[in-house]
């Protein structure tokens, strides 16, 4: 066990050590936050780090929120912090000096002890920020497509995609509110202000009509061909969904999944989780017609209510038939405020909408955008937010 002393003077390496640790636990799939690992540099300090165990349970207590992630937790825990010679080797202990506020708070860490700690604290709390989604890292990966990125690079994206503002064009509701400058009178308060006084009021009462962002419908491809765009799809929807008031969100290849309620939730990889064990038909075939039909018939009704904007994100690869995804598209269009369709070829040089399903949407799609890169997520981001009142071209019948 190191001395006091040095124990304060290393405090430093002992937050980059723990910070390397929740790394590693998140390139194993357990969801570990930023958050998460600041409560644990700060509860360690209560802990004797000469004592494996203590130390084993302290951290398995912040660190693991799912019963199954426990035997993985200590699989990395043995692999990260091992002591020396467990591998045949004279290797220097691992496990960092904990910084102490004073020796004798060192005790027996437990959840109330440590809970009743943190409620004490006055001073402001440790920040342990995550930097690597910066400015230069998006200026790096803006340009790059999906398909060509290294796992490296495309967790750099979700944490970009995290980052991303969102918005989506208002519009303006049926309900009105009292405002001195607006353009409708308020009869009511008129009449109600004229008995009052027995006469006209020298200021007639106006209201203007509220405005409220339309709600946007998100479905997503994740057949076969779409395999490689799934995951990073369903942190698109994360971000949208926690950013903007009114989304709904749905995946589909042989049938339609909605996934709302497990995008809802604030831990993205949680949410993954969640969604990933409710859907049966990953990377199966495609039947966009079918699906689409599907939505027109048990969600719209639901879903599509004041002025929708509704996004498709598929590569438009359809083992239906053309005829059937033509007259779901017609239909849906019919009855949303806006129909995109985002398409990671769309992005290639050389790319034409042949395909039969493409071909048969594409007379029904408003805006047709590419979503192969970051600067192809921001310009759909920027085309959402910029929505046109009215004013769609025409259709054929």
């Amino acid at each position: 066990m190191p001395s006091a002393d040095r124990v304060r003077r290393d405090g430093t390496a002992f937050v980059r050590s723990l910070v390397e640790f929740g790394r590693a636990l998140r390139d194993a799939g357990l969801p570990v936050t930023v958050q998460q690992i600041a409560d644990t540099t700060r509860a360690l300090a209560w802990v004797d780090l000469s004592d494996r165990a203590g130390v084993f349970y302290a951290v398995r207590a912040l660190m693991v929120t799912r019963r199954e992630d426990l035997e993985l937790f200590g699989l990395v825990f043995d692999a990260f912090w091992r002591p020396p010679g467990d591998d045949g080797r004279d290797r220097p202990q691992r496990m960092p000096p904990a910084p102490r506020h004073a020796p004798a708070a060192a005790g027996r860490f437990t959840i109330a002890t440590y809970m009743a700690f943190k409620a004490g604290l006055a001073n402001t709390e440790l920040d342990v920020a995550d930097r690597a989604g910066t400015y230069a890292d998006a200026e790096q990966l803006s340009g790059k497509r999906f398909a060509e990125m290294t796992p490296e690079e495309l967790e750099s994206v979700a944490r970009l995609l995290r980052e991303m503002h969102w918005a989506v064009a208002m519009r303006q509701a049926r309900r009105r509110r009292r405002d001195p400058n607006g353009r409708l009178l308020d009869f009511r308060r008129l009449l109600r202000d004229a008995s009052r006084i027995g006469a006209l009021p020298a200021r007639l009462p106006r209201r203007r009509r509220i405005e409220k962002e339309r709600p946007l419908i998100l479905l997503a491809d994740i057949s076969g061909s779409m395999e490689r765009y799934s995951r990073l799809m369903l942190q698109f929807f994360h971000s949208a969904a926690h950013a903007l008031r009114d989304v709904e969100t749905f995946v589909f290849a042989t049938r339609l999944t909605r996934i709302t309620t497990q995008i809802s939730l604030r831990n993205i990889d949680r949410a993954i989780g969640e969604a990933s064990r409710d859907v049966i038909d990953w990377a199966g075939g495609t039947r966009i017609g079918a699906c689409l039909h599907a939505f027109n018939r048990e969600w719209s009704r639901r879903v599509l209510r004041r002025g929708a904007v509704v996004a498709i994100i598929s590569d438009g690869c359809d083992r239906g038939e053309p005829a059937l995804l033509r007259r779901e598209m017609r239909w849906l269009h019919n009855r949303c405020h806006r129909l995109i369709w985002l398409n990671p070829h769309l992005g290639h040089p050389g790319y034409r909408p042949i395909v039969a399903g493409m071909a048969a949407a594409l007379d029904y799609v408003d805006d047709f955008l590419p979503v192969d890169d970051l600067a192809s997520l921001a310009a759909f981001s920027r085309a959402l937010s910029d929505l046109p009142a009215r004013g769609r071209r025409a259709r054929p019948s």
